[in-house]
């Protein structure tokens, strides 16, 4: 029983170690003082020393970093987002003036210029100088720091690639920014809204504005997504919005999903196989990643195949998993029924047989590829 109990206990306090926060002291020269952070960096980075991860920059650190951090981790766990790199900003007594901007344009000036330039000059600076991070980034704010991430958009080459904007206490002139900038965006940008039934009324209606502005803008280079949560209220609204956020941003990056088969694939009138390459090149382009192709995703496009009896992707597909499982009887499975399906029977035969060699994997076992080898032979006598 000791054994068992001191067992727990270990295994309680390494899951904490990997969870565990690292406080640093950050000496502002912009905001002549120094600023605590909180920096969460992904399982195993210590250990994959090749492998460089997105940025988040959460705003508001004090309360929303643990909120964005346990999301971040948990969704990455489940490989429905890239493992990233999460830095909170504690303002607990700096908020205002962090946030400040000018009466007459509003935009950032003394107090609030001097924190935006704090961003962009030293924080991120010092953490890609630190720490091995990739071009994407992502903003996440909540009320005045919601209203604050959007001055990074409007410059001519924004900081972030992604903005998470929660219940944002809007600017007077923000809706007019948004809009003038967003019409002109030449490169993708992630761009979350949300609010809730019961947020402030003042900020649920510029919100909703907002959100009308945006969805009638015309510029396929905004990846735009909206929530209003009923119930919730304007502090619980992250709680709701943080999940949401992540996987409308990282939607791409997921598995392939019933809705994405059914919608996406289903309904194509080229390769299946072109359709899976095209979805992982934009995971590299995005994101920096060259994520190895799911298992499932190659399931996805072989049941696409099958619905349709396009058995002439099967030699496409079998080429590609040659290379993603070279070490695995998957290419040629897709190969042998590539040559099974388009009447090459005894090479088809041949290359069911030479699974022996190779792992099982995707449940395809040798046992079955070598059955299906003596079944052709006992069809055409070979």
């Amino acid at each position: 029983m000791k054994n068992y109990i001191y067992t727990f206990i270990l295994a309680f306090c390494i899951n904490t170690l990997t969870a565990q926060t690292i406080y640093e002291e950050f000496e502002s020269y912009k905001l002549g003082e120094t600023r605590e952070i909180k920096i969460q960096l992904p399982r195993n980075y210590d250990e994959n020393i090749d492998q460089s991860y997105p940025l988040f920059i959460v705003f508001d650190g004090d309360y929303m970093f643990e909120v964005v951090a346990g999301n971040v981790d948990y969704y990455s766990y489940w490989e429905d987002m890239p493992e990233a790199i999460v830095i909170g900003i504690n303002q607990s007594d700096t908020r205002n003036d962090d946030c400040y901007y000018s009466e007459q344009n509003d935009l950032p000036v003394e107090s609030g210029a001097n924190f935006f330039e704090f961003i962009g000059m030293e924080l991120i600076p010092h953490i890609e100088n630190n720490y091995r991070t990739e071009n994407f980034r992502v903003a996440v704010g909540h009320g005045e720091t919601a209203n604050f991430i959007n001055y990074f958009m409007l410059k001519a080459k924004p900081l972030f690639q992604a903005y998470i904007v929660v219940s944002p206490s809007l600017a007077p002139s923000m809706n007019d920014y948004i809009s003038q900038r967003l019409q002109q965006y030449e490169t993708k940008l992630f761009y979350y809204l949300a609010t809730a039934s019961n947020d402030i009324k003042s900020i649920k209606k510029d919100t909703e504005t907002l959100n009308a502005t945006i969805t009638s803008i015309d510029n396929k280079n905004i990846l735009y997504n909206f929530d209003n949560f009923e119930g919730a209220t304007h502090y619980s609204a992250p709680a709701h919005a943080i999940p949401k956020a992540l996987e409308s941003i990282f939607y791409v990056f997921q598995p392939i999903s019933k809705k994405e088969y059914k919608e996406s694939i289903l309904t194509l009138e080229t390769s299946p196989v072109e359709y899976l390459l095209d979805k992982y090149k934009v995971i590299s382009d995005l994101f920096g990643i060259d994520k190895q192709i799911l298992i499932n995703d190659f399931k996805a496009i072989v049941a696409a195949i099958k619905k349709k009896e396009q058995w002439e992707y099967f030699e496409d597909l079998g080429k590609l998993a040659r290379k993603e499982y070279p070490e695995t009887v998957l290419g040629n499975y897709y190969l042998a029924r590539f040559y099974e399906e388009n009447g090459q029977p005894k090479k088809a035969m041949r290359t069911y047989r030479s699974a022996y060699v190779f792992e099982e994997i995707a449940g395809i076992t040798k046992d079955d590829m070598l059955d299906r080898a003596d079944r052709i032979k006992a069809d055409f006598g070979y």
